[in-house]
């Protein structure tokens, strides 16, 4: 019977050549995707390892680090975090106490007093950048490269700069290790170590996982609906085996060497459209910086998972699809008309809508604990639409017929409650679609909501922020920590920088006035004390620079520096007037500068270089944009994620909706020949076979996009404690696109009604 079902495959003409074709295609493109997202999470853990060595220092336990050797020489460490033109760069300062002090991975050796190392990425900026904007703030020279064993990925910006023990001991963030942690980030905890450098790839693994399987499932059903062409040919094929002899076991061995044979070639060129779109799936930036190429590995429990699960699937859904020649020997010929669906076909989708609703104030902590509580649910409201599709589809179709007198409308809705399977099943692949549309919306623009920030201009994007204080005291809410007010040299250096157009000092309060943008009297702790200000440097900064009428100093907020975009609405129109001389405050210390500039990349180095070279022992400035990035930065890589769901999900869509309209038109050529041959039009017909994919596909398309948005709030209420918000005018844009590209694959097939419901189709028939 195999060489049978490989004879009747091979050799069955222009129809079996298309669909093997097409059946290839769709398992090709289920492995593809779903190899990039095992390797995709296994480059993230991977990338996170070489992240470790950046956390050393960062209040690491004894249980997250390796052991120290005997004679190891402590080494004096800090990280801190540097940018450029809107880039972060890992800025590591070192000093050996002795020959023997722990060399960070990526290094020969450790950098003396006057030399640095760079990673080859921020080693290319350093040449084509000039040094007032970069260079200048490292001491010394460059002694050599950081190696791949160090960097996070291909476009890290990492260095490491060489001093003496007693200059990095003065820094007061400076600590002294005796070994380099080797703790991702992934594995860090309250208990062996504080990330500061890194993220966590728990939540990415996660969020690729149910991605993953909204990605899989529309391959599935593509796959199904492949299976099905000519299926009216081929069922009664089987059925005439079945009068003649042949048993349900053999049937069922016929029908499997199709989708089994399918499956293999599939694979196999699955596997090789992972190595050939590996180099680009490498340049997604999931993680703030791309993978490694090498990152992108697949494990040998990967591999089998794929070369076992896939198929398996693949035969699965062609079994699915062809399950009605197992009837009974006369189950095609007598062309009886289906059952209809019940309401019971719903309890799959309530199920899976119950289990997620389950899950809130339940998730697991483990990573491996969530995916198998979200994923199940995910896949059980993605069946359930699958399983109750047809209910829905002839719940409408019969309304639809009770309501309208339009002959198309009639037959249509006709033809669609006497076999609401058929008629869902050409939608479904786009149902599925837009129900994972509205889910990706739905929790990214939850996140996004509550985790975003808002947009600012050019102007306010570009203020460069230097911060020196490190905290508020809590009983007396003044800051803690401050440095000297600018010389008048260095004031005069930024104010000559092309592009600058204002320097900010805000000085540390003696008054003890109320922060003005909290309000209320100040009590034990909280509000905390407002800064103070000059208002002729007010005057020149992007936003919220008036003073009140005759003022020469004033109260501002303490986190001025952010311009407002945090708490904007709680802002003064005009800053009250403070109690001080402008003598006395321009020898009061500093506790925040802001550099207002044009937005220029020039400006704000030159900036940036000049404020860290003034005060070298303290955290290096940026800007608002920069802030704002550095917030939003894993936000982008799921919004890039979520934009790959939905460019991928609605082409597979489409794939679907055309092969099931052409393949359930050739099967319905007889019908439409002897309405043609009765007097019918061909116009009708053509609306006829419009409405019966429309009908279905408005109907049920309500229901996706609800319960889309649906599974979209319980997951993000479980997981982060959010609720969705209403989505922007761009997802509205992807679904009536969506829509109108569906109607427009249904429009295309309408040349084909001409060509095959011809006279001669019923005389040969």
């Amino acid at each position: 019977m195999i060489r049978l079902g490989l004879r009747l495959t091979l050799r069955g003409g222009r129809e079996a050549g298309a669909r093997l074709a097409v059946i290839v295609a769709a398992v090709a493109l289920g492995v593809g995707l779903l190899l990039g997202i095992l390797a995709a999470i296994n480059a993230t853990a991977t990338q996170n390892g070489r992240n470790a060595w950046l956390n050393t220092g960062s209040g690491t336990s004894a249980a997250g680090r390796p052991a120290a050797k005997a004679d190891t020489d402590p080494l004096w460490w800090l990280l801190r975090a540097d940018h450029v033109d809107g880039r972060t760069i890992g800025r590591v300062d070192t000093a050996a106490t002795g020959p023997n002090s722990p060399v960070p991975p990526g290094l020969p050796r450790l950098p003396g007093p006057g030399e640095f190392y760079a990673s080859p990425a921020l080693t290319k900026l350093l040449r084509s950048t000039p040094a007032a904007e970069l260079a200048d703030r490292y001491p010394g020279h460059q002694v050599g490269t950081v190696g791949n064993a160090a960097l996070p990925g291909p476009d890290s910006l990492i260095v490491v700069i060489g001093h003496r023990p007693d200059q990095l001991a003065k820094q007061h963030d400076a600590t002294q290790v005796t070994t380099i942690t080797t703790v991702a980030p992934s594995s860090c905890n309250g208990t062996n170590c504080t990330v500061r450098a890194g993220i966590d790839s728990r939540g990415i693994k996660l969020i690729l996982s149910v991605a993953g399987t909204a990605l899989i499932f529309p391959v599935l059903v593509l796959i199904g609906t492949a299976t099905r062409l000519a299926a009216a040919g081929r069922e009664q094929r089987f059925a005439a085996m079945r009068l003649v002899g042949a048993t349900p076991r053999q049937i069922s061995m016929l029908s499997a060497v199709e989708s089994t044979l399918a499956a293999i070639v599939g694979t196999a060129v699955g596997f090789g459209l992972f190595q050939l779109f590996r180099t680009q799936l490498a340049r997604v930036d999931l993680t703030r910086t791309p993978y490694f190429a090498d990152d992108l590995t697949l494990r040998t429990g990967d591999i089998l998972l794929v070369c076992l699960a896939v198929p398996v699937g693949a035969a699965v859904a062609a079994r699915i699809a062809l399950r009605r020649v197992q009837v009974s020997p006369l189950g095609v010929t007598r062309r009886v008309t289906p059952r209809p669906p019940r309401a019971y076909r719903v309890i799959p989708l309530a199920v899976g809508i119950a289990e997620l609703s389950y899950t809130i104030g339940r998730v697991p902590r483990s990573t491996d604990g969530q995916i198998w509580v979200f994923v199940p649910g995910i896949l059980l409201v993605l069946t359930g639409l699958v399983i109750a599709g047809p209910w829905l589809t002839m719940a409408g179709a019969r309304l639809l017929a009770r309501q309208t007198s339009s002959p198309a409308l009639l037959i249509a809705g006709r033809r669609l409650a006497d076999d609401p399977k058929a008629g869902f099943r050409a939608v479904s692949g786009l149902v599925l679609a837009l129900c994972v549309t509205s889910a990706a919306v739905g929790i990214i623009g939850s996140l996004n909501a509550e985790r975003g920030i808002p947009r600012t201009g050019r102007s306010i994007a570009g203020a460069l922020v230097a911060d020196y204080a490190r905290g508020f005291d809590r009983a007396t809410g003044r800051p803690v920590g401050s440095v000297p007010p600018l010389s008048k040299a260095v004031a005069d250096d930024l104010d000559s920088v092309p592009g600058v157009k204002g320097v900010l000092m805000i000085h540390t309060n003696p008054l003890g006035t109320t922060d003005p943008a909290d309000g209320g009297p100040q009590g034990a702790g909280t509000p905390p004390v407002a800064g103070l200000a000059s208002c002729a440097e007010l005057a020149r900064m992007p936003a919220h620079s008036a003073c009140a009428p005759g003022a020469r100093t004033a109260s501002v907020a303490q986190n001025y520096g952010t311009f407002g975009t945090y708490r904007w609405t709680h802002w003064p129109t005009a800053w009250p007037a403070a109690d001080i001389s402008a003598q006395r405050l321009a020898r009061l210390p500093v506790q925040q500068i802001v550099v207002a500039t044009d937005g220029s990349t020039a400006a704000i180095e030159r900036a940036r270089t000049i404020l860290a070279n003034t005060y070298p022992d303290h955290d290096i400035p940026r800007t608002v944009g920069e802030d704002h990035a550095e917030n939003g930065a894993q936000l982008a890589g799921y919004r890039q994620l979520a934009d790959v769901v939905v460019l991928v999900g609605f082409p597979i869509a489409g794939c679907s909706l055309a092969v099931s309209v052409a393949g359930g038109l050739r099967d319905r050529k007889r019908p439409f020949s002897l309405l043609r041959l009765t007097g019918t039009q061909l116009g009708l017909l053509r609306r006829v076979l419009l409405l019966e994919s429309a009908v279905p596909l408005l109907v049920v398309a309500v229901v996706a996009i609800g319960m889309g948005f649906l599974a979209a709030q319980l997951f993000v209420q479980a997981q982060f404690g959010y609720s969705i918000r209403a989505p922007g005018l761009q997802y509205y844009a992807i679904v009536l696109a969506g829509l109108a590209a569906s109607l427009a694959v249904i429009a295309s097939t309408m040349p084909l009604l001409r060509r095959i419901t011809g006279p001669e189709t019923a005389r040969n028939d």
